[in-house]
């Protein structure tokens, strides 16, 4: 190992958003590293497929790593002393490399025109085998090829006999014959290198010491050493990560992908999925602690994580878990930072003056306080939140039927006399607090010689226009406002009226 200090990479290609599998890689390289003394963790951006590169998608992977708390120690945006970061940047020292090649007879120049069939194998496409044709070219064929301007790419000699090993750190020790290999390109028709040369090129160059990629890359691997043979470089240690699966509707598993449902951490975080939560949640995708612990900080990961614990089988991406873990880690934020974490959400559900702190003031007001008890023991993700408070903001279209309800022994007709009767005694309430309000509605209970319930249920239909909310009658009438709740009874009353006027006169 060089000099005892571990270096590892997160080499991703700007091709759009951060797969969970991209972000288990870059999260395992960095613990790779960090767990060890004086370890390094270096960004790459691998963008030489013009083809597939798309706008912006370099900023998203600064973005995301950043969330995930995944702090790179060299790369594009913050240098280095292996840079340029970027292999579009490094063009000149694929073709230096691949020429050298050619010229202690390991690579080769061919000029078959239908080169692209063959490169995209690059990329995982099922095409013909090449058939070595520009292989046996004279220096005199070769030389009269070059001198006329005829394109090329350049291929490396494979071995045509014996067979490739390597061990890997999670599967083993690797086997493949060389008959399987075909001369893979190393520089294509139009100048730009292969990912698996590019790849050999610059860990080497980074003093890269373990490579960490999915196991979809473990057929490729002989590739890479037999480049390392053929410059007498020193091999990385390899270290492939086992598949994530998703659960079909049939009950089957295969690659997780988007019919699975949010794969990327932009999309999860978008569902209200916390950063960390995602993280620690991927960490134990192919990785199991000694003690069985789930819930982890990063730096818990980094102390705890090691190679030898990480797991070559399948993985399930459980979403029913991941809810599990989201609604762990919320239940152990303090209420503020609760607080602080739902307000994004609360905004898109509540009226644009509902203040949740005092100014000047991080205790929380009683709204805040409420919210707090209506939320803490109902949020899985925070994308529910919007969906669960928008009546606050907005009365949804209800039936005259919501305020029939056997349990409370409410009936339209018993609905309308309590709401009639309770505005009146809202009008009176000069504060309007949570205490207020139940005070009122049990007085009037007991006025009324009715349960509880009888008097609460066509208020909190009324006000909500639900049947099910979270919190009761009290706290929606608080959050809502004396103005809005009277004026929500007051629609209520007419809506009941309406509907026993038509039924009288039919």
């Amino acid at each position: 190992m060089r000099d005892d200090i571990i270096r590892t990479r997160f080499a991703p290609s700007p091709t759009g958003f951060m797969h969970v599998g991209n972000l288990r890689t870059a999260l395992y390289a960095f613990l790779i590293a960090k767990s060890s003394k004086n370890g390094k963790f270096i960004l790459r951006i691998e963008d030489t497929d013009k083809n597939r590169k798309i706008e912006g998608a370099i900023d998203l992977i600064f973005r995301t790593l950043k969330k995930a708390g995944l702090q790179h120690d060299e790369g594009p945006d913050v240098g280095g002393d292996f840079g340029p970061y970027v292999q579009s940047e490094r063009l000149d020292k694929y073709i230096e490399f691949a020429k050298y090649l050619i010229s202690k007879d390991k690579a080769y120049y061919c000029f078959c025109e239908d080169q692209q069939n063959f490169e995209n194998r690059d990329h995982g496409n099922s095409f013909k085998k090449y058939n070595k044709k520009c292989r046996g070219l004279t220096k005199e064929e070769v030389k009269k090829n070059l001198s006329s301007g005829a394109k090329y790419a350049i291929r490396q000699k494979m071995p045509l006999s014996g067979s490739t090993s390597f061990t890997d750190a999670v599967f083993g020790m690797i086997i493949t014959p060389n008959s399987e290999l075909e001369d893979q390109i190393l520089i294509k028709r139009d100048g730009y290198p292969t990912y698996n040369f590019a790849n050999v090129i610059d860990d080497h160059e980074m003093m890269i010491t373990h490579v960490v990629r999915g196991s979809e890359y473990l057929t490729s691997t002989p590739k890479y050493n037999l480049l390392y043979e053929a410059f007498d470089w020193q091999t990385p240690i390899y270290v492939h990560t086992g598949l994530i699966m998703g659960e079909n509707e049939d009950g089957s598993v295969s690659k997780l992908s988007k019919r699975h449902g949010a794969t990327s951490f932009e999309d999860l975080e978008n569902l209200g999925y916390l950063p960390e939560v995602i993280v620690n949640y991927i960490a134990l995708l192919g990785w199991y602690p000694k003690n069985n612990q789930e819930i982890f900080s990063l730096e818990e990961l980094v102390e705890t994580f090691s190679i030898n614990n990480m797991n070559k089988s399948p993985s399930i991406f459980d979403y029913g878990k991941l809810d599990w873990f989201n609604s762990e880690y919320l239940k152990l934020k303090s209420d503020e930072d609760f607080i602080k974490i739902c307000a994004p959400y609360i905004n898109k559900a509540v009226p644009k003056d509902f203040a949740f702190f005092k100014k000047n003031n991080k205790d929380l007001d009683e709204n805040s306080k409420i919210l707090l008890s209506i939320l803490r023991t109902r949020v899985v993700t925070l994308s529910q939140i919007p969906g669960m408070l928008m009546f606050l903001k907005i009365l949804p279209q209800y039936d005259v039927s919501f305020f029939e309800n056997k349990k409370s022994k409410s009936s339209i007709e018993t609905s309308l006399k309590i709401l009639e009767i309770v505005i009146s005694d809202f009008s009176k309430i000069l504060i309007w607090s949570l205490e207020e309000i139940k005070e009122t509605m049990l007085s009037l209970a007991k006025k009324l010689e009715v349960k509880n319930g009888t008097v609460m249920w066509p208020i909190r239909i009324s006000i909500s226009g639900t049947i099910v909310t979270p919190g009761g009658a009290p706290e929606i009438l608080k959050l809502l406002g004396k103005d809005e709740a009277i004026a929500r009874m007051e629609f209520g009353i007419k809506k009941i009226k309406e509907y026993l006027n038509q039924l009288y006169n039919s």
